[in-house]
């Protein structure tokens, strides 16, 4: 796409892309009075020395006696003013960084954007430009409407090929190179820019999601409304009967969530699901996850539970902790019709499409202060413990975990959930004796709601506690195993079933098998120290230097070149806030750092107008802990691949040094298209990579609706690292409309 295409509305004054809610990057009118940048910095000097320029000098001397009674003491001062007017300019022309001061003052002065005329080509010699005679960008055409949810790594086919066993058929299960899409998932007809925060948090648009469904079955528990064209989430549930606002007021009298002490939670969604079975009414298919694992019809039986009861409630509670400064991570399986997770990011809550089945979530030990399971149904106990054991793993020390929900309550409700009081009473004390052997102790029951907090450290644990864990990866997530796997594939229409046998074997790339075992904490020296650290609250927690640092753990990193990391994303951040004025407003509500390294572009962006996912590259150093311990959120993740979200849920996304990194690695026309189809129609994407790798992406950008403009460095044209600016259009599927003109 031609980059003067940008400049379409305002009498190219402002740079407007889209309709309704148009982005307006903010340009500046008088940058186009600007001079190009081959200014003469050496000539500024001079002119600013005036009659004392070296020039002067020797135009002076130069008319008078001249040469023959020079000393030898006048021609060296000529000499080192020569020299110092010569080392004066070169410093000036470089873009170490505060050479094009002179120049940047002056452009402040009038009140001009110094991005806006900038060619870098002319500085830079890009090896693979395009000649007249080389075939133009790829046009990438859209994919079919039945795509519009598309999530590459949580395909229902697919998953049907793999086993049930722990949910193993829920995990990610990512495509081959010969199945992967390449095409643009469109967005539905009628596609609309979400609601800013903080009215999104409580309505989304039908159009965007279209699950009128859900409002039908869960009209009753007050957690959904459909009102005329418009969700209305009012903040109630099955879980918060007096809304969400009270069951955290109830928490909060037992957890420190005022004071900033608690500023990371996990919500686990719904995870391993359980079904009771009593007689109903219609023939109704359910998945039974029991030992064996299989499709089966039930004729005339329902459920008593359906997992899309759980992440609606834990989209609210993590939308309403945010006004209290938790910033909460939600996940939840995908779902063909109720689109749990979808919701939550269309609301403005962070989450992610996983499970809790046989592999490590895939979070850092020791990243959350808190964690809970609100009716999630996830079965503790199986599997010896494993899950509790995963949620162990990735609470910090001193950390608390709720249950509310089955079994806790058992004698209150053990009629409605069709169980015997023996069964949950059993139920309820092998959790508590679970949560006793791994440390935990129960601070708190009352009604539906249990509390535990994890110990601060392994001095003070009972005798009697879990296995611990021989492996020292306890933050290794990620693996490439070869494993040999046989399974039944079973299926079933109403009463008839058939099944077959399928072996696997191959090499497996993704998360580490969940382990049977307690994680280790760190050794302490004494009984009130806090295992790996303490933290500071919130939000002095942001930019204090995090204890993996200080303790040395992160190699490679120092206290001094963390500050230094600091001051490079805030500098950062100032550049794009001039490029785009809408940064830091409630336009941009989900935002994206694909890789995040210590996290300081998203400390530079705190506010409760958004939030940043973090992203980690598995590729990249481990720094994920040290973004959770600063008080945010992430995840780790092989950007070769989908990443477990749906399609148009992030505003915005900064790619710093991504396709650097992932050059040979995988195709960096696969990577662009992923980032296509998460982000939002009029989403905007800031690219910062060095200018060759740019120059190829930009290429393949060009036939992918999106409307992009390259700049210099902050620091000057010299610098060979550059900035992207892209926005992708609006279009939806069907029409092949757009917001570019020259489509």
């Amino acid at each position: 796409m031609d980059e003067s295409g940008l400049q379409r509305s305002g009498g190219g004054s402002k740079w407007g892309i889209g309709r309704r809610n148009s982005l307006y990057m903010g340009f500046s009118s008088e940058a186009s009075d600007l001079p190009a940048r081959e200014i003469s910095y050496s000539a500024l000097s001079y002119e600013r020395s005036g009659r004392d320029s070296p020039s002067h000098i020797m135009s002076t001397k130069h008319n008078s006696m001249c040469f023959k009674t020079r000393s030898p003491l006048f021609l060296f001062i000529i000499i080192c003013l020569c020299c110092f007017a010569y080392i004066l300019g070169a410093w000036q022309k470089s873009g170490f960084g505060k050479g094009d001061g002179i120049a940047i003052q002056m452009i402040k002065k009038t009140d001009c954007n110094i991005f806006t005329e900038l060619n870098f080509e002319t500085h830079h010699n890009y090896v693979e430009s395009i000649e007249p005679s080389q075939p133009k960008a790829k046009v990438f055409k859209s994919c079919h409407v039945q795509y519009t949810d598309y999530t590459p790594c949580q395909e229902q086919d697919r998953a049907m090929k793999f086993p049930r066993e722990n949910m193993i058929y829920r995990e990610r299960h990512c495509p081959p190179e010969e199945e992967k899409l390449h095409c643009l998932i469109p967005a539905p007809k009628g596609y609309k820019t979400p609601f800013p925060w903080p009215k999104g948090r409580d309505y989304v648009h039908y159009t965007n999601v279209p699950h009128k469904s859900l409002t039908v079955e869960k009209a009753v528990q007050n957690w959904v409304q459909f009102q005329g064209d418009v969700f209305k989430f009012p903040g109630g549930g099955t879980m918060f009967p007096q809304g969400a606002d009270a069951y955290i007021d109830e928490l909060a009298s037992v957890i420190p969530i005022a004071d900033g002490s608690v500023r990371t939670a996990l919500d686990t969604g719904c995870g391993l699901l359980s079904f009771d079975i009593y007689h109903g009414c219609g023939d109704t298919q359910i998945l039974l996850d029991s030992p064996v694992m299989l499709y089966w019809a039930f004729p005339n039986r329902t459920h008593l539970f359906k997992g899309s009861d759980i992440l609606m409630q834990v989209a609210s509670w993590g939308a309403y902790l945010m006004k209290r400064n938790v910033l909460a991570m939600s996940f939840a399986p995908r779902d063909n019709h109720e689109a749990q997770v979808q919701f939550a990011l269309e609301r403005g809550v962070p989450a992610v499409i996983g499970v809790l089945g046989s592999i490590r979530l895939p979070f850092p030990s020791r990243a959350f202060d808190m964690a809970q399971c609100s009716r999630c149904l996830i079965p503790w106990t199986a599997n010896d413990g494993m899950y509790l054991m995963e949620v162990d793993r990735v609470l910090r020390p001193g950390g608390y975990w709720i249950l509310s929900g089955p079994p806790i309550n058992w004698k209150t409700y053990y009629q409605t959930w069709k169980r015997s009081k023996a069964d949950l009473q059993s139920e309820q004390r092998k959790i508590e004796e679970l949560a006793e052997s791994l440390c935990w102790e129960k601070k708190y029951e009352k009604g539906d709601i249990a509390i535990f907090r994890k110990k601060v450290n392994e001095k003070n644990c009972p005798r009697k506690s879990a296995s611990v864990c021989e492996s020292k990866g306890a933050d290794d997530v990620w693996s490439t195993c070869r494993k040999s796997i046989s399974f039944y594939v079973a299926f079933s229409v109403k009463a008839s079933f058939s099944s077959s046998f399928i072996h696997f074997h191959g090499e497996l790339i993704g998360n580490k098998e969940m382990e049977t075992c307690k994680t280790p904490l760190p050794k302490v020296t004494s009984a009130n120290e806090v295992a790996g650290g303490g933290l500071k609250k919130f939000p002095e927690r942001l930019y204090a230097v995090p204890p993996q640092i200080a303790k040395g753990l992160v190699e490679g990193v120092t206290a001094e070149s963390f500050e230094e990391d600091n001051k490079l994303l805030r500098k950062h951040v100032l550049a794009y806030k001039r490029i785009n004025k809408l940064i830091g407003t409630t336009r941009y509500r989900n935002i994206m750092d694909m890789n995040a390294r210590l996290g300081g572009f998203a400390a530079a962006l705190e506010s409760p107008k958004s939030w940043v996912m973090n992203v980690v590259p598995t590729i990249a150093k481990n720094t994920l802990g040290v973004i959770y311990e600063r008080g945010l959120v992430g995840i780790y993740h092989d950007w070769c691949e989908g990443f477990s979200t749906y399609p148009r849920t992030y505003d915005f996304i900064h790619a710093k040094g991504v396709f650097s990194l992932y050059q040979n690695k995988c195709n960096l026309e696969d990577i662009l298209l992923e980032m296509d189809r998460i982000l939002r129609p009029e989403g905007t994407v800031i690219f910062r990579d060095e200018v060759d790798v740019l120059n190829k992406v930009k290429k393949i950008a060009g036939g992918m609706r999106w409307d992009t403009k390259m700049m210099d460095h902050e620091d000057g044209p010299l610098v060979p690292e550059k900035i992207l600016v892209v926005v992708k259009q609006y279009w939806v599927g069907g029409t092949g409309n757009s917001t570019s003109s020259d489509q």
